[in-house]
């Protein structure tokens, strides 16, 4: 069986405590937020390889050192691409990686590792809504945005977002309009961002039971 069309690109942050998903620290402490930002990681590249994508690229900051990325890169037979998200505030960095997978492998999605929710369904229905429109996306019920992807250059999208706020997907929203784009919108899922938020965690993860 043929997998999804598109490149699925994922966006994480290195799990070192005291950077990685700070503002769980109050939660969680620092040493139990970046292991649960490790954790997270995992389950994202977990369910991309189930998904069946051809084409599957780990974009990473600040740097591939972390043993985490290390030792994907170094699988005898490794399904990821691994890359550096570079200089730039959020949009420019998914704008760069985004036009790079346009310009060499097609219509592409890119997602972050913080929705355990989006899971092979929601991937596969994201990939197959961009055979017929120039962009998709999966609101986070924070007002943000946990997953996009584009069949074609959109810069527009990406420009002015004020973003890490719940002004995101409706400000992105107004420039699709403005710039004509097709653009097609799955069920909003949640985001682990919060202490609240870990109730959202899937049964069995320890940290749920840790919600402030």
């Amino acid at each position: 069986m043929k997998g999804p069309a598109a490149r699925l690109i994922v966006f994480a942050k290195a799990p070192v405590a005291g950077q990685a998903k700070t503002r769980l620290i109050p939660a969680l402490g620092a040493t139990g937020a970046a292991a649960l930002a490790a954790r997270l990681l995992q389950h994202t590249l977990a369910t991309a390889e189930a998904a069946g994508f051809r084409a599957l690229e780990l974009c990473v900051s600040p740097d591939t050192t972390h043993p985490a990325f290390q030792a994907l890169a170094q699988q005898p037979h490794a399904m990821w691409t691994l890359t550096l998200q570079g200089e730039g505030d959020l949009g420019a960095r998914m704008q760069r990686r985004l036009y790079a997978a346009l310009a060499t492998a097609g219509p592409a999605l890119l997602i972050g590792t913080d929705a355990p929710s989006l899971d092979a369904a929601v991937l596969h229905a994201a990939s197959a809504a961009l055979a017929d429109h120039d962009a998709v996306f999966v609101p986070a019920l924070d007002g943000g945005y946990a997953l996009v992807g584009l069949s074609r250059p959109a810069p527009q999208l990406f420009e002015g977002i004020a973003w890490s706020t719940e002004a995101v997907m409706a400000q992105t929203r107004e420039r699709a309009r403005a710039a004509g784009l097709r653009w097609a919108e799955l069920p909003a899922v949640p985001d682990i961002d919060l202490p609240q938020d870990l109730v959202h965690l899937p049964a069995g993860w320890p940290e749920r039971a840790q919600r402030a």
